[in-house]
Parts: C-alpha cells; structure tokens; sequence
C-alpha cells in the first residue's frame, strides 16, 4: 500500500528535529541554487527553469517519495536529453513538457505494480558507461564558457557537410566550432574559469560544511563588479543571456496530442529510465549513511509525481540528487521536512534574490560544471572496470561511445542487448553435458566422501551442468549423437539444471525421438521445480513417461536395471 514517508516520519517527531531538519534544509536550499541554475544552462534551457524544478520537483520527492532524506531537482544526467529535445525545431520546450510528464506517468505505473527492484537487473557496467558518457558531454559543452569563446554564426558555418546556425549539440560537431573559435578566447575568462575551479577542488581542506561552487559563484560574482568598475575587464554573465523572474510561472497543460506523445515516447522512456535509476541509486547511498531502508516502489510513485508536475510549471526533468542528499544528511536533515524547507528556501531566494542571479559570471558556472563533471565521470569505477573481464569493458566502452557520439537512447538499449548477449555466452560455456558408461565418481558430498556409481552394462550417464535452454541445446544434441549402439538406457542427470525452456523442452523431445529410433529408454533424474512444471505444463512428462522421471539417481539406476534385465 502506497504510503509517502512523510507520514512515517511525522511520528514521533519532535521541535530538536525539526531544528535539525531546519537548518539541513537552508544550507542545502543555497547548495541547490548554482547547481540548478547550471544544469538549466548546460540543458540550454534559460536559468529560473531549473530553479522551478529544483522548487516543484523537491518539495514533491520530499513529500510523497519513499525515502527520508532524498533531495531532488535537476541532475547532469538529464543534460543530454534535454539538450536534444530542446533544440529540435519540431519539439522544443513544448516537446520537453509532454516527454516529462509521460516519464512521470510511467513512473508512477512502476511504483505502483510493484516494479522498483527491476531497476537492479540494469547491469552496472552499462551504468558507469553512460554516466560517464554524460560527464564528457557536460564537460564539452562548457569549453565555450570555460574560454570565453565566441564562435561567429553570422553566416552559417558548415561543419561534416551541415550548415549549423548556432551551437550544434552532438559531440562532435560541436568541438569542431570550439577549435575553429579558438582565436576568439577570453583570457580574462578564462583566468577566472581556471582560478575558480581550483578553489573548487581545494576548498573541501579548509571546510567541507560550506560547499565549494557556492562560495565560487559568490566570490566570482563580487571580484568581477569590482574589477569591471575598476579595470573595465569584460566577460559574458547570466544576465547577458537571461532574465531571473522573481516568482513561478501560472501552471499549464503541455501538448499531449498523439503526434507529439508518438514523437517523444522513447525520449520519455529513456527520461524515466535515468529518473528511476539515479533516484534508486541515491536512495541506497542514503540508506548506508542513516541506516535506514527506503521503499523503493514508493519512491518511483513520489519521482512520477514530481515529475508531472515541474513541467507544468516550466520545470525540467528531475530525480534524486546524490551530492544534495549527501549535504543534507551531513548537516542533520533525517526526515523529508529538510527537503520541503530546501524547496521552500529556493522559492525565497528566487523571489526576494532573483535579479542579482544575473550579476553571475558564466565562466564561474562553467568552472562549476566542469567539477560536477569530474565527479560523475567515476574514474575509480572505470579503473576497475578495466582491470576485469573483456566482455565488461566491451560493455563499458560501448555504452560510453554511443552515450557520447549518438544518443544516450541508444546506448542504454544497446548496452542492455551487448550485456544480455555475453551473459548468454557465459552461460553456453559454462553449462556442460557429461557422459559415462561404467564406474562414474560425481563428485564430493557435503560430509568430505565421494559419490560413485556402478553402472550396469548398457546404461549410460549424460549430467547437464547448467540450464538447457535456446544456448546450450546444441551442446546437448552433440551429445546424444554419441550414444553407442550397445546402449539400452539413458540417464539423463539433471540435477544441476534449474532452468529449462521451450528449446529445452524441444531438445528433449528430439532427444525422446532419438531413443525411440535407436531402441533405447530415456530415463530423467535429480529434476528440479522449474524443469518439472515445466514438463507438466507441456505435457512432456506424459510424452517421457511419469515411471521414467525421478527426483534421485538411486530411482532412475533401479528403473534403469528394470529395463535392462528386460
């Protein structure tokens, strides 16, 4: 039964913690403020877009989602898709809201069959790969601000044979433009890009209480008023680009006629794949630090609402936010009232602070950008990634390159059928069919001692080690093939294959054919639950014989003498 954490937190609550709530809430709502406010940009979005989001969709995680602690609003994850939605002439922001509100619905469908633990089967290689992938291009789409560039598309530049009228959003084309603008850097913002990012990296060993970026964008913003009055020195700010409203817009319904739902459908389905996953994800990080456990299928229904809701307010895509949760367990937030006070504290700044966001340097949010970057690309992951098996760091490479130069749409569902495939194959190697016509040792038993067994003349053993399915048929076949003409029983020893499918069954039955043809008796033993209702279901266990299936060797070798002494 769905049931919003909020409620349980409320139990018992008491004036110490919402104290402690309070505060978590404030500094984590001045936290939120940069990052929202970047991931907007980098999204190529206008800024008060992501403050909404990290308003609407934060106060809603907080409130209906499975979690105690969870921060949400808008990630890096989203930056790629968002990207590409926003600057197709067909769908554009209008696009975004339908395919947002679709990934919200199916969400909360997620949550509410039950479905937060399939989230698991996605296998961690495909992950680390796309995040990684989303760190590159959140990384290259800054290099313009991070230098100062200003490419000239006065008149259309041709890139890979394409005209481009402003910044292309695929990878490659775009660092094209950067290199053929690189006449035009900024020194001055690029002096400040680099000082600014290494305060970043070095501000945690003077304080980790107060996060770097914001101390950046604050101390950015004031040096440059100075120096531009003092120096006269120039370089692009928020305010150049954007206007701050200081309050949220009236809600309104996006498109939802079926052209555009039919156009952004697999958008929104790769928007609430990444919503689940890094949602889910926080919320195991979370847990470790509270010791606590979340619900996840509560979780995906408060993530759904969420995000039905910020687009109807002009807000982006939003999940869970694993640096923002973090902050706001390490100052005391451990109920979802820090996330409403969080969503509350930027809904105050945004009204009463607004018109100063414009004052912001944008080579300062690049240089911040630039460390969120860093932090998601994972290094240590990929490091140890690299040091496994090849068929892992086919998976990584692949899902990252595709993340990167194609669509991260692709690269997920590529990944998961690469992955799928070599699990195939380990499992084809693994599974074996081995055979014996006398004295056959099978192995060692639970107390140290040894298992044999005498085989009467005649008889043979074949024991399939894994699953008999669609990949491992054929090694089975080939074994069959090898049934000498002196046999008059087979017994075929299944108790280490606990799953069989439909090219099982269909083996068996050739195989059933097979003995029939040559004159001799298939006997099954050691079956397990799955095999045998599988049998019943498809009538196999009438078509075998019920008096030629056992559930133990000693059953089958005593049918097996029944036979031969026949």
């Amino acid at each position: 039964m769905y049931k919003p954490e909020l409620l349980n937190s409320l139990k018992g609550y008491s004036g110490k913690q919402f104290t402690t709530d309070f505060i978590a809430g404030i500094i984590v709502g001045i936290v939120a403020l940069p990052l929202s406010i970047a991931f907007a940009i980098a999204s190529g979005c206008s800024p008060e877009t992501g403050l909404y989001t990290a308003i609407i969709a934060g106060f809603c995680i907080a409130a209906f989602g499975g979690t105690r602690v969870q921060i949400g609003g808008p990630t890096g994850a989203f930056t790629v898709i968002i990207y590409a939605i926003v600057n197709n002439p067909q769908l554009g922001v209008s696009g975004l809201a339908t395919a947002t509100v679709l990934a919200g619905i199916m969400l909360i469908l997620l949550g509410v069959f039950k479905m937060g633990g399939l989230v698991k089967f996605i296998p961690y290689t495909i992950v680390v790969g796309f995040t990684a992938g989303i760190a590159v291009t959140i990384a290259s789409g800054q290099i313009g601000d991070f230098f100062g560039l200003t490419p000239d598309f006065s008149k259309p530049m041709v890139i890979l044979g394409e005209e481009y009228s402003k910044m292309p959003g695929d990878f490659l084309p775009k660092m094209i433009v950067y290199i053929k603008s690189a006449a035009t850097i900024n020194w001055y913002s690029c002096i400040m890009a680099v000082v600014s990012l290494a305060a970043i990296f070095l501000w945690p060993k003077v304080t980790k209480k107060i996060p770097g970026s914001l101390v950046v964008i604050i101390l950015a913003t004031l040096i440059h008023l100075l120096l531009n009055k003092t120096m006269g020195l120039e370089t692009v700010l928020i305010g150049d680009r954007y206007k701050i409203p200081s309050g949220l817009p009236s809600p309104a319904l996006p498109s939802l006629s079926l052209g555009t739902i039919k156009t952004v459908f697999p958008t929104a389905v790769s928007i609430a794949v990444l919503a689940a996953i890094e949602s889910l994800l926080s919320a195991v990080v979370a847990d470790g630090m509270i010791g606590a456990k979340h619900d996840s299928n509560n979780e995906l229904i408060g993530q759904g609402i969420a995000n039905v809701f910020s687009p109807l307010f002009g807000g982006l895509p939003a999940t869970g936010a694993i640096a923002r949760t973090a902050t706001n367990i390490n100052n005391g937030g451990r109920t979802p009232v820090a996330g409403i006070i969080h969503a509350i504290v930027l809904l105050l700044i945004m009204m009463l602070f607004g018109k100063y966001v414009e004052y912001i340097p944008m080579a300062a949010l690049a240089a911040v950008l630039m460390n969120v970057a860093w932090n998601m690309a994972g290094i240590p992951a990929i490091r140890a990634l690299i040091k496994g098996q090849k068929s892992d760091i086919t998976v990584l490479a692949v899902t990252f390159l595709i993340t990167v130069f194609v669509d991260l749409t692709y690269a997920i569902g590529i990944g998961l059928i690469i992955a799928a495939f070599f699990f195939i194959k380990k499992i084809i190697d693994l599974s074996e069919v081995q055979s014996g016509n006398k004295t056959v040792v099978t192995g060692i038993l639970g107390n140290g001692t040894t298992e044999t067994i005498e085989l009467p003349k005649g008889v043979m053993v074949y024991e399939i080690e894994g699953s008999l399915f669609f990949g491992t048929v054929r090694k089975f076949e080939y074994a069959l093939e090898r049934a000498g003409s002196d046999c008059k029983v087979l017994i075929l020893r299944m108790r280490n294959t606990i799953y069989l499918d439909a090219g099982g069954i269909k083996a068996l039955e050739q195989a059933l054919a097979l003995s029939k043809k040559n004159g001799f008796q298939l006997v099954i033993s050691g079956i397990h639950t799955q095999p045998y209702m599988l049998f019943e279901k498809t009538g196999m266990a009438d078509k075998m014989g019920r008096e030629n299936i056992f559930d133990n060797i000693n059953g089958a070798l005593e049918r097996a003498n029944q036979i031969v002494s026949q």
